[in-house]
Formats: C-alpha cells, structure tokens, sequence
C-alpha cells in the first residue's frame, strides 16, 4: 500500500477506557479534552442513586431505577457496572458506546480500574489508558488539596490507589499526568484526535 492510500484509508473508530487512582486528575483531563473537542463522546453512566441539586438526567448521569438497572445487566446491556459503597450501581450502558463505534465516531470512558477490567473482557479491542501520577508524593498532595474528604477517607482512597497503581501494566498505554495540558496532549493523540 502506497503511502497515499495509507493516509487515506478509514480509522476504525475505537473505545478509550481511561481509568487510574483517585485524585490523579481523571475529570480534570476529561474536561479539558471535552473543552478542545467539544463533539468528542464521553459516556455517561447510569446510577440507581437518586440526582443530587443541581443533576440532570442524560447529562450528569442517566438515573435509573433498581428495576431498570437489573433489566440492563440481566439484558447484557452493560459494559460494566459496581455496586459502590455497599449501596448504589454505578455503570456504563453498551448502546450509546456502541452507536458512536458503529458511526465511525471515538468513545470515552472514564472509569475505575475494576470497570476497565470489565470493559476488556467484554470489548477486547478497547483501548486502555491508565493516567498516572507523576510520583505518589504528588497524588497524595493533590488528594489532601481537594479538601473533600476527611483523613480516614483519605487513607482508605491511598490504599486503593496503590493497588490500581500496582495495575498499570494491565494497560495499553500510561500517561503520566504531570500537567493536564501534557496529559490531554497525549490522551488525543492516542485516540487520534485533531490529525
């Protein structure tokens, strides 16, 4: 194949799962991406909790019954879905991912690590990005800078950021999130945004 015809010939639009520890800047990279591309498809989870003030259904979350979700799982419309906290779903609805595949358009997820593992069992051809921190020192301050959790909670989050750490190598790609300029630079060029 010429390098003319290489040029031209379709990307096959791809799922991009990113996922990384708590405090890392995952919506931060999110929004920033979504601010640069504004048509760029970042799914939207479905929840049984109740909308918080402010929420909008189909656009903060779908919020959906314990019915309606079991439906969804039992059906095998779910990419991947959690019981968080002991108390509420949380997951990720297969169809609007899939219509943006099948118009050749990206899809987004950002998600934990337990639902990228999902993801790759049920999408295999998904891409999985893991966002990294520059060093443990730094994601520990950026947690205590949030100010949005007590220290118990902090603690109990750095357990479980060390443990999705230690999986990074589960991932297709890492980028490390030293700015969130950089950071968004590299999410894009990986999903081949922008080219």
């Amino acid at each position: 194949m010429t390098d003319a015809a290489a040029s031209s010939a379709p990307v096959l639009a791809r799922l991009t799962v990113l996922a990384g520890p708590t405090a890392v800047g995952k919506g931060t990279v999110v929004t920033e991406l979504r601010r640069r591309y504004p048509d760029l498809f970042v799914s939207i989870s479905a929840t049984t909790r109740k909308p918080r003030p402010g929420e909008i259904d189909g656009v903060h979350y779908h919020f959906v019954s314990e019915e309606e979700f079991d439906s969804l799982v039992a059906s095998g419309q779910m990419l991947e879905w959690a019981l968080v906290h002991g108390v509420h779903r949380y997951g990720t609805p297969r169809g609007p991912v899939q219509h943006q595949l099948d118009a050749g358009r990206p899809a987004l997820l950002e998600i934990d690590l337990a639902g990228a593992r999902q993801v790759r069992r049920a999408m295999p051809q998904a891409r999985l990005v893991f966002l990294a921190p520059p060093s443990w020192d730094e994601l520990v301050r950026r947690l205590a800078g949030r100010d949005t959790e007590d220290p118990e909670e902090q603690e109990r989050r750095l357990v479980t950021a060390r443990t999705e750490l230690a999986a990074a190598d589960e991932f297709d790609h890492v980028v490390v999130n030293d700015t969130v300029a950089s950071a968004t630079d590299e999410l894009a060029r990986l999903m081949g945004l922008g080219s």
